[in-house]
């Protein structure tokens, strides 16, 4: 796979709440990036004169798959993201965006704008995200997506405890549909991060450090300074880790349950130090609508501890 900087750009950076952080995108072609925060998902509409190939006939929106090419993994360059556009086309903006190495399922195969010499887009479906992506930046593929996780587990080392400082539906500021399901850990700074269940790197945020104003936290303004990991799981769901001092993984990384994915702090909207942890849906965005979590490891209450509850990690080797 041959990857040229100066292509119609079909990969964008994958940076805070689903934009490139000062509006730029690596593809040129306006709106690049993922979807905005909530980011529902566009129907895949093709542009006109687009052409199926699927070896069913059927037409490009809703065509079956080719029989040798019934899922895709994504291919881009390390860090980078591929944006699932409306149509096939570099012309609408991205409906949400891919990691590298992400297999998703191939609804059709479509011939649509020519990206690198290349015609060929896949119409594609992936939890509740569809719609096309340049086959440029993907290949065709048996192999099927990862398992979904045996279950989650908290996101510290073997044995260390935590208190939690807000759950569900928190008085303070866990009552909207993002974070209705999060929970506060209050920790130190700088306490090693583990990712909850098995995944692959979807989205970081890293670029708040010290001196900036929002890195020992602050108000309302440095809502979009938060550092942060979201990670991708075999379940078509994401868990998001927020308020780092520092990131330790990449876009597309894969990770393992266990593995350390960042350090602790309080950067963005923050009054004191802690990690925010939630998981939501798949939507192509770095925030997306949150769902309940429950925790292998903690056995009282279904799973779902609740503030003021000390939490002592089974995320054991």
């Amino acid at each position: 796979m041959r990857f040229r900087a100066g292509v119609a750009a079909i990969w964008a950076c994958a940076v805070a709440l689903g934009g490139c952080g000062d509006g730029e995108t690596a593809d040129g072609a306006g709106g690049g990036g993922a979807a905005g925060t909530g980011g529902a998902t566009a129907s895949a509409t093709a542009a006109p004169g687009a052409t199926s190939t699927a070896s069913t006939g059927g037409d490009q929106g809703g065509g079956g798959a080719a029989n040798d090419c019934p899922r895709a993994r994504v291919e881009v360059p390390g860090g980078e993201v591929l944006n699932v556009r409306p149509d096939p086309s570099t012309q609408g903006a991205p409906v949400g965006t891919l990691a590298s190495g992400t297999i998703v399922d191939v609804v059709a195969e479509v011939t649509g704008e020519s990206v690198d010499g290349n015609d060929v887009w896949f119409s594609i479906s992936y939890g509740s995200l569809s719609g096309y992506i340049s086959s440029a930046f993907a290949t065709c593929t048996t192999d099927l997506p990862p398992e979904p996780p045996d279950g989650y587990y908290l996101p510290l080392h073997c044995g260390v405890s935590a208190t939690i400082t807000q759950g569900n539906n928190g008085s303070t500021s866990h009552n909207g549909p993002t974070s209705q399901y999060a929970f506060d850990l209050g920790l130190g700074l700088g306490t090693e991060i583990l990712a909850m269940a098995d995944g692959t790197v979807a989205f970081i945020y890293d670029q708040t450090g010290p001196g900036d104003p929002c890195y020992g936290g602050g108000g309302s303004e440095c809502v979009a300074y938060a550092n942060y990991v979201v990670l991708r799981h075999g379940d078509d769901t994401m868990t998001a880790y927020k308020h780092l001092n520092e990131v330790l993984v990449a876009v597309g990384d894969t990770v393992g349950r266990g593995d350390v994915v960042g350090l602790s702090g309080s950067t963005g909207w923050s009054t004191g130090r802690h990690l925010h942890i939630v998981r939501e849906e798949d939507c192509g965005s770095a925030s997306c609508t949150s769902i309940p979590l429950s925790f292998v490891d903690f056995p009282s209450n279904g799973g779902v501890p609740q503030t003021g509850d000390v939490v002592t990690s089974g995320n054991c080797p």
